[in-house]
C-alpha cells in the first residue's frame, strides 16, 4: 500500500461520505447498549500532578484501521464530538485510515508530531510494530492514547472493549447452543491485542469443554468482510462438517455469511464482535446464520480517550491507565431492545 499524505478534516463527516464499504448503515443514532455506556469503564478517576498548565486543547491526531469499517468511521466522529466539546470549534482534528499498514501508520504518527498536536489516538496497525515511532513521539512530548487495542510499548493510557470478555462471552454462547460438543472454527484477525485478546477468551472457555473440536484458528481475515469470504470459502473447502463460527469482528463474520450462502451451507451458526448494524440486522433475521454478537462501544471509546488526553494535558493522570468497557451479547432473544450504535 502506498504510503499517502495524511488529510486534515475539520469534520468526519467527509470521511462518512467515503466509506461506506461493506456498511449498510453508516449514520447510526447515539444510543448504546446498556452497559457498553462508557459511564460504566472502570478505573478512570484521575489524579491531579502537581505542574499542570491550564493548556487550552487545540489539536488531536486520530489514526484508525480501516475507514472502509463502519466502526472505525464512529470511533473518529468521537473523538471529534469530544475534542469541540472540550475546545470549541477551533480545535483541529485530523483522522486518518492506516489501512493496517504499518508503514503508513508510523508516517501517520511523525506526521502527527511534525504538526505539534497536543493528542494523539492510536488505533493500531501492529501492537507490537508500531512501538518505535510511539515512543518517538512520547519523547517529543506528545500524549498518546491506545484505543480499541492495546499496544507492546508505554503509552499515556489505553481505552479498549474488555476484549477477554466479548471472546468470552461470545464462545460461551456457541458452547451452550451446541451443548458442549460440536466443531467450530476460528476466524481470526490482524495481529493486534484486541483480536488476540478476543481470541484468548475464547479458546479459554472452549478449552473447558472437550467435546469441542476447534478445527482452525489461525486463518487471518484481516477484520474486513471480504477477508471473511476469503478465508471461509477455503475452511468450508477443507471441512465438511461446522457447527460454529466466532468471528472476531462483525465485518468478518458478515464475510463468512456471504461465504456461507455461496457454497450453500447451512450447518452452522454465527457468532461475531461489534454489534455492527449489519449483523445486528442479520440477528433480527430468521433466516440468518447470524446468531450472536458481543456489542462494542466506538463512539465512547475514543470520547474517553480525548478526555483522558486532554485531562493528562492538564496534569491530572488516570489512577488506572487501562480503562476497559464491558461488553453485551445480542442475540436473537434481545436484538429487539438492543438500540445500536
Amino acid at each position: 500500500m502506498n504510503v499517502k499524505r495524511i488529510a486534515t478534516v475539520t469534520s468526519v463527516l467527509s470521511i462518512i461520505s467515503g466509506a461506506i464499504v461493506g456498511c449498510t448503515n453508516t449514520a447510526p443514532n447515539d444510543n448504546t447498549a446498556t452497559n457498553t455506556d462508557t459511564n460504566t469503564a472502570t478505573n478512570v478517576s484521575v489524579q491531579t500532578q502537581d505542574g499542570g498548565d491550564a493548556k487550552k486543547l487545540q489539536s488531536v491526531g486520530v489514526t484508525l484501521g480501516d475507514l472502509s469499517n463502519p466502526f472505525f468511521v464512529l470511533m473518529g466522529k468521537g473523538a471529534e464530538k469530544e475534542a469541540r466539546k472540550i475546545g470549541g470549534d477551533d480545535v483541529k482534528v485530523t483522522v486518518v485510515s492506516s489501512g493496517y499498514d504499518l508503514n503508513q501508520q508510523t508516517n501517520q504518527i511523525e506526521n502527527f508530531v511534525a504538526a505539534d498536536t497536543d493528542i494523539i489516538i492510536l488505533n493500531a496497525a501492529d501492537s507490537k510494530g508500531i512501538t518505535p515511532a510511539v515512543e518517538k513521539a512520547r519523547q517529543a512530548g506528545k500524549i498518546v492514547i491506545a484505543v480499541d487495542t492495546a499496544i507492546s510499548g508505554e503509552v499515556d493510557a489505553t481505552v479498549t472493549t474488555n476484549n477477554v470478555q466479548a471472546g468470552e462471552v461470545s464462545c460461551q454462547y456457541i458452547v451452550d447452543r451446541l451443548k458442549g460438543k460440536g466443531n467450530v472454527v476460528i476466524v481470526n484477525g490482524p495481529p493486534v491485542a484486541s483480536v488476540i485478546d478476543r481470541v484468548s477468551g475464547c479458546e479459554k472457555v472452549l478449552s473447558k469443554n472437550p467435546g469441542i473440536k476447534v478445527l482452525s484458528k489461525d486463518q487471518n481475515a484481516e477484520g474486513s468482510r471480504d477477508g471473511g469470504l476469503r478465508v471461509m470459502s477455503d475452511l468450508l473447502t477443507t471441512f465438511p462438517k461446522i457447527d460454529a463460527v466466532f468471528a472476531i469482528n462483525d465485518p468478518s463474520g458478515v464475510g463468512v455469511d456471504l461465504a456461507a450462502s455461496q457454497a450453500k451451507r447451512k450447518d452452522f451458526f454465527i457468532v461475531g464482535v461489534d454489534g455492527a448494524p449489519e449483523a445486528i440486522e442479520a440477528i433480527a433475521s430468521k433466516n440468518s446464520l447470524y446468531a450472536a454478537t458481543a456489542t462494542q462501544d466506538p463512539r465512547g471509546m475514543t470520547q474517553k480517550a480525548v478526555e483522558v488526553g486532554n485531562n493528562i494535558l492538564h496534569g491530572k493522570k488516570p489512577s488506572n491507565p487501562n480503562i476497559l468497557i464491558p461488553v453485551k451479547l445480542i442475540t436473537r432473544e434481545n436484538v429487539g431492545t438492543y438500540k445500536g450504535w
